[in-house]
């Protein structure tokens, strides 16, 4: 497992930092204030920072690690610590599949948020994905001694879920590029997403 571990430090955890945090940068307006909802070690909010220094983000997480690249606060995993509408936007990067039920918690960055919720997730699609999506989990968070329930939805229960905590679906993507030829054939496909979910219409 070390060798998987520097492998995927090196080769993917970066690259996938920069292309999310390039993401997030094309979606959130100028000045925003953002809270991290599960930001691990902040190397996505610190690349985000680097592309986007008028922003302000706090980070928190269930687990704070020894090394983070961006200040992280400890928070119980299920009831966010701000009051409603306390930030702009909150983010929730590849954090509801870790959940034995997503809703929870996306109700709870609903609440905080005062314009809109941005997910970066997986989709339960096509051959072998479930078992691929838990090798990728395993590989990514078992050092970390991160929760593995593999709660991996279909795009239709994402959608029901969205709907039914009613809020508008403004943006989703399959095609992110978090991946290089030809890793992406195995590894991206449409397994993964980022959706931004609005409270109003967009100001």
């Amino acid at each position: 497992m070390r060798i998987c571990d520097l492998g995927h430090t090196k080769f993917v955890s970066k690259h996938r930092a920069r292309v999310l945090s390039s993401h997030l940068a094309a979606l959130i307006p100028q000045n925003s204030h953002i809270l991290d909802v599960g930001c691990g070690d902040g190397l996505i909010d610190k690349s985000l920072i680097m592309m986007r220094p008028d922003l302000s983000i706090q980070g928190i997480d269930v687990l704070v690690r020894d090394k983070i690249n961006f200040p992280v606060k400890p928070f119980d995993g299920r009831q966010i610590p701000f009051q409603d509408s306390s930030f702009e936007f909150v983010v929730l990067i590849d954090v509801l599949h870790h959940l034995v039920d997503p809703s929870g918690l996306l109700r709870e960055a609903i609440r905080v948020s005062s314009r809109a919720v941005l997910i970066k997730d997986h989709v339960l699609k096509g051959i072998l994905a479930a078992p691929i999506l838990r090798f990728m989990d395993r590989i990514g968070n078992l050092r970390y001694a991160v929760s593995l329930p593999y709660t991996y939805w279909p795009q239709q229960r994402w959608l029901r879920t969205f709907e039914t905590l009613g809020v508008k679906l403004a943006w989703w993507n399959q095609s992110l590029g978090l991946y290089p030829w030809p890793a992406n054939l195995v590894f991206e496909r449409s397994l993964h997403f980022m959706a931004r979910l609005d409270k109003d219409e967009p100001k």
